[in-house]
């Protein structure tokens, strides 16, 4: 039997490009320079990939500043913030080794992406031809954005029910327009999830998560996915990680159960899972057999899990792929 596989996550940026950024934050470069490097590492990605025979492949994220903060600015250090924004919103995530990631705060309204990923996608698919690799397309979660709104208050002559429609219809699109554009597979980055999932604390503040922040954000997925057909839902993925930065997590200690719980009840096709990190994997191959819905609204639901660890320099053999594969299998249905 075929084992399907699929990529996740951003690549690292090659130097020359890391450099230009930090010039284009500083004022020493201009955007077309900085737009001119971008395009040569996604290039770099696409062909790299594609010669190793996967077949759904990625430009690395290179044009994005983030893979959250891509619709709100050019850049990981705010150059080019969205003008309905100011950089130091309320949302701050502490990672496990101290340090902190802030995102930008809504001031007022109507919420717009400044960048769509179908933007990025059209300009890296030219360089998939000759080749036999399909490329997929990552797009932000409205749940992560739904943090840029202010919790304590509203702001005036938009409310947080206009922001939250104005999310879903934004998601919607960036999404469709991906598909339209020719990407084989979307997948939704979601995570967030497993901080959400930590319990307790204000709803507000992902730092402290509560179950009702969680029930809001597959709220606000499924509002997304219940404007696709089930058909289109079985190449739209959701994608679920303890959060890693700078070799860093910022959920890594919340139990995945507590996530994998309710995570299910979103309707996505698919569930891109890390965990080749985690201590018990068996725990949460239990667990995804357990809550995986063979009845989503009309799609059947497939779980990838998570084989290889990034972060870790060692690379993993293809046996230790394979044991993890035969474990999972006991507990996952293997359709």
């Amino acid at each position: 039997m075929p084992i399907p596989t699929e990529v996740v996550g951003s690549l690292p940026r090659p130097k020359v490009l890391q450099d230009t950024l930090v010039a284009y934050d500083e004022g020493r470069v201009d955007r077309e320079t900085l737009l001119r490097e971008q395009d040569k590492a996604a290039r770099d990605s696409v062909e790299r990939m594609a010669a190793t025979g996967e077949m759904y492949i990625t430009d690395g994220e290179q044009r994005n500043s983030s893979f959250a903060t891509y619709p709100l600015t050019d850049t990981l250090g705010g150059t080019g913030l969205l003008d309905t924004m100011r950089g130091d919103g309320h949302c701050i995530i502490t990672f496990e080794d101290g340090h902190k990631r802030q995102l930008p705060g809504l001031v007022r309204g109507p919420f717009r992406y400044k960048t769509y990923a179908h933007e990025n996608f059209k300009s890296s698919l030219p360089y998939t031809l000759g080749t036999s690799a399909k490329l997929k397309q990552a797009v932000i979660a409205p749940s992560l954005l739904f943090l840029t709104y202010p919790p304590d208050r509203e702001i005036d002559g938009y409310p947080r029910t206009a922001f939250a429609k104005d999310l879903v219809d934004e998601c919607e699109k960036d999404i469709r327009g991906c598909f339209a554009a020719g990407a084989a597979r979307v997948s939704i980055d979601f995570t967030e999830g497993r901080l959400a999932s930590r319990g307790g604390g204000d709803p507000g503040n992902a730092e402290a998560g509560s179950e009702l922040l969680l029930r809001t954000f597959i709220s606000l997925i499924n509002g997304v996915l219940e404007r696709f057909t089930a058909e289109e839902r079985t190449n739209i993925g959701l994608h679920t990680c303890p959060g890693g930065d700078c070799d860093s997590t910022h959920s890594a200690d919340v139990p995945y159960v507590r996530l994998l719980g309710t995570m299910f009840n979103i309707n996505a096709g698919y569930f891109l899972i890390q965990l080749s990190s985690e201590a018990d994997k068996e725990e949460v191959y239990r667990e995804i057999g357990k809550r995986i819905r063979g009845d989503a609204h009309g799609v059947k639901q497939v779980a990838f899990i998570g084989v290889t660890n990034p972060v870790d320099p060692r690379v993993e053999t293809p046996e230790e792929i394979c044991e993890q594969l035969v474990n999972a299998s006991r507990y996952i249905p293997k359709d």
